[in-house]
């Protein structure tokens, strides 16, 4: 079986593995190894690991015991339109954060178009990652190791990241850890509550996914649910864009301050996939809904909000609370079902993380607060900050993975500029629960990768 699956990063290699043993409140011994290491390229194979090179330069700290507390990692996240930095210590703490966002071009292009966000990331790359090693008072050399998103997320601007990560890597000496963009914003909870044990349940809502899941541990999750066509976060840029909102901030934000001024049941939208007894996500429908809404009104997305007549404003208004609350009413219904699912296979489940931008929404927790405590759950969300695409989540999730020995040798110093990186824009992170299968889906699996949990479990497997 292994060798029928593509190329995947060693970090998640069957093969051998450092000697580590870790525990939280334990110290973690790393010791420098002479078996094979695998490299962490495209054109190798899980089957081929066997004939990697043998890495024999790794950096004289990893000879010594090294405390998990004193870890340090720069994570980069550049997978759709922000350019993120941040360096965070094994322990948690979060030494510096920076986000370069693309407000302007959202605004232009009514969303992101991806040659212009790989473009504006190359611009800012090399400036993020040095105000965050410059915030954290710190080098390069300082660095256990570089976290970068590898996937899903658009290619050219994941390249952007990648490129950046392995040039540092190379230069330094140092490991690096591909991370999956989605588990990163479900761990990102471990690190705001550090208390927060698996299993657990997650809702991953951004604005190009919408994904349940249950985590049973590190790098093994079910899911449970996932967007057959338009994701949440899309649903509501779109619409922000034709009540003519401001964008620079991003149409989420905008559409929720408007619908505080709306009456949310003025404007009659059916809830998306009533008739489906799954736990899958779908916005195309509503959106179409909101788009002849907005037409019926004669609403001209040519004036600006700030320019409305006061009856304008009353009707965008309108149409925002109204698509807000069955928007959000389809991720009730969803997590509900979810719930119950989820605890016919993990009954001890306590906690459901809900992280990603959409997360950010105080309306959108609200709602999915009344539904966990229905269902005699705890509502995890991580502050807005860290909900939003961001480098800590980035950087924490590699040091998750480093603690368990999923991690890359140092690339070549002097990589060629056309190198091939192994960038996975449609990955998925867990295997499907049976009864959440979709046939609508399943005609969109063209080019995907095999999922994150079934790579690891294959490794372990091997072992």
């Amino acid at each position: 079986m292994l060798s029928s699956l593509p190329s995947t990063i060693s970090r998640l290699k069957p093969g051998p593995r450092y000697s580590f043993t870790y525990s939280l409140s334990s110290s973690l011994k790393i010791f420098k190894t002479q078996q094979t290491i695998p490299r962490w390229s495209p054109l190798y194979s899980l089957s081929t690991h066997s004939t990697s090179k043998i890495l024999t330069s790794l950096k004289p700290q990893f000879e010594s015991v090294v405390s998990k507390d004193d870890l340090v990692v720069l994570g980069i996240e550049t997978s759709c339109d922000d350019t993120a930095a941040a360096v965070v210590r094994g322990n948690g703490e979060i030494l510096s954060q920076v986000v370069s966002s693309q407000g302007d071009l959202l605004a232009q292009y009514g969303g992101v178009a991806p040659k212009m966000a790989e473009e504006a990331h190359s611009q800012v790359i090399d400036q993020v990652v040095q105000e965050a090693l410059d915030k954290a008072n710190l080098t390069a050399r300082n660095l256990s190791a570089v976290a970068v998103t590898i996937g899903p997320g658009l290619s050219l601007c994941l390249r952007v990241g990648v490129r950046k990560a392995r040039k540092i890597a190379g230069s330094f000496n140092v490991p690096i850890v591909g991370i999956h963009h989605m588990e990163a914003h479900a761990l990102v909870a471990r690190l705001s509550e550090r208390q927060l044990q698996f299993p657990f349940m997650a809702l991953l809502i951004s604005g190009g996914h919408n994904l349940l899941i249950l985590a049973h541990d590190l790098g093994h999750y079910i899911q449970l649910g996932t967007t057959i066509d338009d994701a949440i976060g899309e649903a509501y840029d779109k619409t922000a864009k034709w009540l003519g909102l401001d964008m620079r901030t991003g149409g989420g934000p905008a559409l929720e301050e408007l619908a505080r001024e709306g009456d949310a049941e003025s404007v009659r939208f059916s809830t998306p996939m009533k008739q489906h007894r799954d736990c899958n996500f779908s916005y195309a429908g509503l959106k179409t809904q909101v788009r002849l809404a907005i037409e019926s009104k004669n609403i001209n997305a040519e004036i600006p909000i700030s320019s409305a007549s006061s009856q304008d404003r009353r009707s965008r208004a309108d149409i925002a609370a109204s698509f807000q609350q069955v928007a959000v009413l389809h991720l009730e219904e969803r997590c509900d079902r979810a719930i119950e699912w989820a605890r016919k296979i993990e009954p001890s489940i306590k906690h459901l993380v809900v992280s990603g931008g959409v997360a950010s929404n105080q309306y959108v927790r609200a709602r999915l607060d009344h539904v966990v405590k229905k269902n005699s759950l705890q509502l995890v969300c991580p502050p807005p900050k860290l909900c939003t695409d961001n480098g800590a989540m980035v950087a924490w999730t590699g040091i998750e993975h480093f603690c368990m020995g999923r991690f890359d040798p140092p690339p070549p110093a002097d990589e060629p500029e056309d190198y091939m990186y192994d960038l996975r824009p449609r990955w998925p992170l867990g295997e499907e629960y049976a009864e959440g299968r979709s046939e609508a889906r399943s005609l969109r699996t063209a080019r995907i990768h095999p999922s994150l949990t079934s790579i690891i479990q294959a490794s372990l497997q091997q072992q």
